[in-house]
């Protein structure tokens, strides 16, 4: 564990052991940074399903908790997408990689900023995997709705200190944090006022992009739109799914984003910038619809749960 400090906060920060170098002495891909949802969510969702796998095909892993997530530092503002991207950017001045374009995994709300980064800087990011990204103006009005009423239930609950006192230490403490985040910081307001993507955003995306989404999710339609409007973006449907991709489909995900992550590094190494790897390769690389049926390793993705509340 670490703490990097970044914009005056602490930031809690992980990274999987770096691999060895090249044998032929060829450059290192992207470092894939992985961004999670909002609220009872953290870094740790990423472990079983992703980090670890992604370690041990050779990428170079960092995960860190968002700004008021997890182990991080809770400040009461700033939880707007335009912050989220300078702390991110910071972070990456911190810890490095080495000033190399970096590969961004987001789940969720995570997606969403990793879209944000990718348009505000495309020079830092090689590649995006978004997975149950978040996109349009209606999931903006539907989530700020869920997030009051949930912040209502929350407000001088007694259910954290019963969750204690029947030793259920970890459930105490995400729902002690998602009182913190509801109540006592900006977040649901800067989600509010937060600006969606329309196509002439997704036109600009200069990187290679992959898009999972549940066969039942309510945010396929917003990845359909990006699918059209990206230059270089494919789009996997994981069958009998919602919004829980990565927690419920670990075997078919892993296979999709592993292959996705493999075609990036695979272009970059080949001297493609950012911006210039092709989505022929990339989608030859990544399993198609069928490949990726509902069988998959269910099971050590339910080890670790992102909760109810990850929008």
């Amino acid at each position: 564990m670490a703490e990097i400090l970044v914009n005056a906060l602490r930031f809690h920060v992980q990274r999987l052991p770096v691999p060895e170098p090249e044998p032929d002495g060829s450059a290192p891909g992207p470092a894939v940074v992985f961004l999670h949802g909002l609220v009872v969510d953290n870094l740790s969702s990423f472990y079983c399903p992703l980090a670890v796998p992604a370690a041990r095909a050779g990428h170079e892993v960092v995960l860190y908790d968002l700004r008021g997530h997890g182990m991080s530092e809770r400040p009461p503002e700033g939880y707007d997408s335009r912050t989220a991207v300078a702390d991110l950017v910071g972070l990456l001045a911190a810890v490095g990689p080495a000033g190399r374009p970096v590969h961004l995994v987001g789940n969720s709300y995570g997606g969403t900023l990793a879209v944000h980064a990718a348009l505000a800087r495309p020079d830092l990011v090689a590649g995006l995997t978004l997975l149950e990204p978040p996109l349009s103006g209606a999931w903006v009005e539907r989530m700020t709705d869920t997030l009051s009423v949930a912040a209502l239930s929350l407000e001088d609950s007694r259910v954290p200190a019963e969750l204690s006192s029947l030793r259920l230490r970890k459930a105490a403490r995400l729902t002690a944090i998602a009182d913190a985040l509801l109540n006592r910081t900006s977040l649901i307001d800067d989600i509010a006022a937060g600006r969606t993507f329309g196509p002439h955003d997704y036109a600009r995306l200069r990187c290679p992009v992959l898009v999972v989404c549940g066969e039942h999710s309510e945010l396929v339609p917003g990845a359909e739109e990006l699918a059209r409007h990206a230059p270089d973006c494919s789009l996997r449907i994981l069958p009998d799914l919602g919004h829980d991709v990565l927690k419920e489909s670990s075997g078919a995900l892993r296979d999709a984003v592993l292959g996705h992550l493999g075609a990036v590094r695979a272009a970059v190494r080949a001297g493609g910038a950012a911006g210039t790897v092709g989505v022929e390769g990339a989608a030859r690389a990544v399993p198609s619809v069928d490949a990726v049926g509902a069988a998959g390793d269910r099971g050590a993705a339910g080890a670790v749960g992102t909760g109810a509340m990850v929008p």
